[in-house]
């Protein structure tokens, strides 16, 4: 069963302004510090990412993953208000 962590970026978040001025987002990299974070990995590889739809700053975002018995983690990034997949990957613990 996967584990799941809600996670909500600040309207203001300082890297959403320069990720794009006057439609901003906020970036894949943060997304992926999130999922990292969230699966309580410390650090990991990220064997693989795919980014399919963007996450405004103030929209709350669900963190699903789940520990494969290789020990990869598998994740999905999904938006909290109408659960639409906004990334997904796989992560081999370091």
């Amino acid at each position: 069963m996967p584990d799941v962590i809600e996670v909500q970026f600040a309207p203001d978040h300082p890297t959403a302004a320069g990720h794009f001025p006057g439609n901003p987002i906020i970036p894949g990299a943060l997304l992926l510090d999130a999922v990292l974070q969230a699966a309580g990995t410390g650090a990991g590889v990220i064997r693989s990412a795919k980014f399919l739809l963007p996450l405004r700053p103030g929209e709350p975002m669900r963190v699903h993953w789940e520990t494969l018995a290789s020990g990869a983690v598998t994740f999905e990034c999904r938006r909290a208000l109408d659960a639409a997949l906004l990334a997904s990957g796989i992560i081999e613990l370091a």
